[in-house]
């Protein structure tokens, strides 16, 4: 393993609900407060499909990263927005089919720091790493000694934004910051996303983001027509920027989900 996580001081801002530990509690974690309690049931009782949609993500996460390890050849990754860790984490999908895979994850929430010891758990040939970054300042990230250390920049990398970039709610704002991480990524590598839409139930979902921004948090849907922007100039992977329960399930019945419970995109795609 032999990696070091950077320590700052940690303010776990218990006063706002955040999205990762949202995420955690409709998980079933225990890294959560009671901000974010309120937050999550309060959308539960306007949208009662969260749950369905949250393991939905989830699992799409899943099904591109072993896409990009076993399809791809991918054995490095960075994952912006990890969330609390809850297992299997990316680097415990990949590793099982590349165990010298390598991944750098990154969130900009302290209680991610805290427990981030959870994303240490790499194969021997394998390595993790954790950042404390924000998405909105991409350069932290790329400087970063333990992405510099980590990853080697001059090899294809599976760039992860897995239910991230809703939080950026400026649009232009949010595909520049995604813009910037592209560029700077080699030939062959991979950007697998998620991004949140309100395409399929509009008036329920204006409740869930009036509900999330009482709660201090933000949240930004997206139509697919801007959902498509964030690949632009990659080459997608069939079967495009689908409903994220569509693409690629492993198993059938997911494609029984009602569209109006899921509101992300997914789609994974190469840069040329």
């Amino acid at each position: 393993m032999g990696n070091g996580i950077r320590r700052t001081s940690v303010d776990l801002r218990t006063d706002r609900a955040h999205g990762a530990r949202i995420y955690d509690y409709i998980l079933g974690g225990k890294d959560n407060y009671a901000v974010d309690r309120a937050a999550a049931e309060a959308t539960k009782r306007i949208w009662p499909a969260l749950p369905v949609h949250m393991r939905a993500n989830r699992e799409f996460m899943h099904r591109a990263g072993r896409y990009l390890a076993t399809e791809c050849g991918i054995d490095q990754f960075l994952d912006i927005g990890t969330g609390i860790p809850t297992s299997p984490n990316l680097h415990e999908v990949v590793q099982q089919v590349r165990p010298e895979a390598r991944v750098v994850y990154t969130d900009n929430d302290p209680i991610v720091l805290v427990h981030a010891r959870a994303l240490m758990t790499s194969t021997p040939q394998g390595r993790t790493a954790y950042v404390e970054a924000d998405l909105r300042d991409p350069d932290s990230i790329l400087s970063a000694p333990e992405f510099r250390e980590t990853l080697d920049s001059t090899r294809p990398i599976g760039l992860m934004l897995i239910a991230v970039v809703h939080f950026i709610e400026d649009d232009d704002e949010a595909l520049d910051v995604v813009r910037r991480i592209i560029d700077v990524l080699p030939s062959g590598s991979y950007m697998a996303a998620t991004i949140a839409t309100d395409d399929f139930a509009p008036d329920m979902l204006a409740e869930v983001r009036r509900t999330y921004h009482e709660h201090g948090e933000a949240l930004r849907w997206r139509s697919r027509a801007q959902a498509a922007q964030y690949f632009e100039g990659l080459e997608l992977v069939e079967p495009g920027i689908v409903q994220m329960h569509k693409w690629r399930p492993d198993d059938p019945a997911a494609l029984n989900i009602p569209e109006a419970d899921i509101a992300m995109y997914g789609a994974v795609a190469r840069k040329p």
